[in-house]
């Protein structure tokens, strides 16, 4: 009597094809970071010397060298300047221009709607040399700034299409109600209808903080010294004694870090974008 039990628990203990699958597949993806941490943590040597799993002289030396060298660490500072100030411009252009297209019919609002989608569609190598001549002329070279305005050609038209979504959903007889008890309607605005839509604008944030914090072709053509991201740091770490690359992969790894936070702090704002099928 006590073998059938037994026998169902271990069944039970056993896992599913599905578990494996997700398992190996968590591990895949997981691989890189853990190999990216593993090489922080070594000296020049011991990477480029015998292959270990983990390091056998533990150090944390290229932490230190990015935490206390000025042409390391300003370069996680510029790239969070100028992706603070295009998440902030981008949802200040989005936000009006969304409810536009959400609540009024206009000539010509699906094309420009469209219109808006395209310029996202372009790879940001058509634009770095128009934005370079122009920064040039008017002085906005290497300054955060230039890099945060050419970010907003891909970010505001991603913003709109995403916070149009979240909008829509919202009825319109809201306005009509604030409307009638006497809201103007900077007032209805962001007293009303922003909490409504909080889950779309932190969508909207996450991905305009995250494309810009990435993109690197047109943030390395706007910049030269002061202003210079991180992205751009790492692609010029060759020296005379060649790659430093235990410095290297410490950049890599607290590159990660801002992502990640901001990833923790929207994930259900997030999940619930991908419910309502705008992300």
């Amino acid at each position: 009597m006590k073998i059938q039990p037994s026998r169902k628990a271990a069944r039970n203990l056993r896992p599913s094809g599905g578990a494996v699958i997700m398992a190996l597949y968590l591990l895949f993806l997981m691989l890189p970071i853990y190999w990216l941490i593993n090489m922080s943590l070594k000296t020049n040597a011991e990477i480029l010397g015998a292959f270990s799993l983990w390091p056998r002289n533990f150090t944390l030396q290229n932490y230190a060298t990015i935490l206390t060298d000025p042409s390391w660490y300003m370069g996680y500072i510029n790239s969070l300047i100028y992706v603070v100030i295009n998440t902030a411009i981008s949802l200040a252009v989005a936000l009006p221009a969304a409810y536009a297209f959400s609540r009024y019919t206009f000539m010509g609002d699906k094309h420009l709607f469209f219109w808006l989608l395209t310029n996202r569609m372009a790879p940001p190598a058509v634009f770095a040399l128009p934005f370079f001549q122009l920064y040039s002329s008017i002085g906005l070279f290497d300054t955060h700034i230039a890099v945060a305005l050419a970010h907003c050609l891909f970010n505001v038209p991603l913003a709109v299409w995403i916070l149009e979504g979240f909008m829509r959903g919202v009825p319109k007889e809201i306005d009509e109600t604030a409307y009638i008890d006497g809201y103007s309607f900077p007032a209805f605005f962001v007293k009303i209808f922003t909490p409504l839509i909080a889950s779309g604008i932190g969508v909207a944030a996450f991905f305009c903080f995250m494309f810009s914090w990435v993109e690197l072709l047109l943030s390395r053509t706007l910049t030269s010294v002061d202003a210079k991201p991180i992205a751009a740091t790492m692609t010029r770490t060759v020296g005379a004694a060649g790659v430093d690359w235990g410095v290297l992969a410490a950049a890599g790894v607290l590159t990660i870090v801002p992502g990640a936070l901001v990833i923790y702090f929207v994930r259900n704002y997030i999940a619930k974008g991908f419910a309502l099928g705008r992300v």
